[in-house]
C-alpha cells in the first residue's frame, strides 16, 4: 500500500481551473479563474503549493503555502482522491469540508461549509485540468444520468489509522412520476431506502428529521448534503462525479450521533441496467 504522503503527490502538477462560489441552493455567485500548483521539492519530501486567483480588475493573488507532513484531517486514496476539513462537528462554530477526485487529466475539487447555525451555508465548486491538455469539462448532471442500478467497490479509511474496509455497493435510482424518486443503496449488510422531491437540479429527502439534500451542477458533479445538521443524528457529506455515462466516482465524509469523523469511503460504480 502506498503511504498517505505517496497518495498526496498523485496531485502534483500545474492544474488550471476556476473557483466558483454557490449558493446553499446552487445559484451562481461568484466565478474565479484558477491556477493551482503542487511541485514537489527536496526529492519529494516538500510540496510546494501556490494557489494564484485571476481578477479583471486587479492583479493576480498568490496564497503559498509549503508541506512537510499531513494533518490528521486530511486522508488520502491511493489514486489521489482525498478528503479534508472539521474533525468535530459541534453547535455554534463553522464546520466543513473539501472532497477532491481525480480522473486523468482533469480534477474535481468541491468545499462544502457551515454557519454557526449548522446550515449549509457556502458552496465552492473547482474545476480544474493539467496545464497543456484538454480534456473536456462534463456536462451538466441531470436526473436521467443517474437513473439506473448502479454497482460498485468501496473502500473506507479510517483517521485512527485501523485497516482500511472493503465491501461491494449497490445503488438502485428510479423516477415516481415527473417530481419524485426513490434510491435504494445497499453497502455491506446495510440496506438504506429513500425518496426524494425532484426540484429543478435539486433532490430534496424531505421525509427524514435531518433535510438533505443532492445538488446537480457542471462538470458531472454533484453534493449530497444535509440542509441543517442537528445534535445526536449520524450524517455524511458526500461528493459525486459522472465520468462516462456508466461509470461514476463518489467520496464520502461519515460523522457519528456525537459529531464526531469516523472515516471517508471512496465509490467505483458502474451502471449495470
Amino acid at each position: 500500500m502506498l503511504t498517505q504522503w505517496e497518495c498526496l503527490l498523485k496531485n502534483l502538477g500545474e492544474w488550471q481551473g476556476s473557483f466558483t462560489r454557490l449558493s446553499p441552493s446552487g445559484e451562481l455567485i461568484e466565478d474565479t479563474a484558477t491556477m493551482v500548483s503542487l511541485e514537489g521539492l527536496e526529492n519529494n519530501t516538500l510540496v510546494h503549493q501556490v494557489v494564484r486567483r485571476f481578477y479583471p480588475d486587479k492583479p493576480p493573488q498568490d496564497l503559498v503555502l509549503d508541506y512537510r507532513s499531513l494533518s490528521r484531517s486530511i486522508l488520502f486514496f491511493e489514486n489521489g482522491a482525498f478528503s479534508q476539513g472539521s474533525m468535530q462537528w459541534g453547535p455554534f462554530s463553522e464546520f466543513g469540508a473539501e472532497f477532491g477526485l481525480i480522473e486523468q487529466q482533469r480534477r474535481l475539487r468541491i468545499v462544502i461549509l457551515y454557519n454557526n447555525d449548522s446550515q449549509l451555508n457556502k458552496i465552492t465548486l473547482i474545476r480544474e485540468k493539467l496545464a497543456n491538455t484538454n480534456e473536456p469539462e462534463r456536462p451538466l448532471l441531470t436526473v436521467e444520468q443517474l437513473l439506473g442500478t448502479w454497482q460498485g467497490e468501496a473502500i473506507t479509511i479510517y483517521p485512527d489509522w485501523r485497516s482500511p474496509e472493503q465491501y461491494p455497493t449497490h445503488l438502485s435510482i428510479e423516477r415516481q412520476g415527473s417530481e419524485r424518486l426513490t434510491q435504494q443503496l445497499t453497502y455491506g449488510e446495510f440496506t438504506i431506502r429513500s425518496s426524494a422531491r425532484i426540484d429543478g437540479s435539486r433532490l430534496l429527502f424531505e421525509d427524514s428529521e435531518l433535510p438533505v439534500q443532492i445538488l446537480l451542477l457542471p462538470d458531472g458533479a454533484s453534493i449530497n448534503a444535509p440542509l441543517v445538521i442537528k445534535p445526536r443524528h449520524r450524517f455524511v457529506l458526500e461528493i459525486g462525479w459522472l465520468l462516462s455515462p456508466t461509470r461514476r466516482q463518489r467520496i464520502i465524509r461519515s460523522f457519528n450521533e456525537k459529531g464526531e469523523w469516523v472515516g471517508v469511503t471512496l465509490v467505483n460504480e458502474e451502471k449495470v441496467g
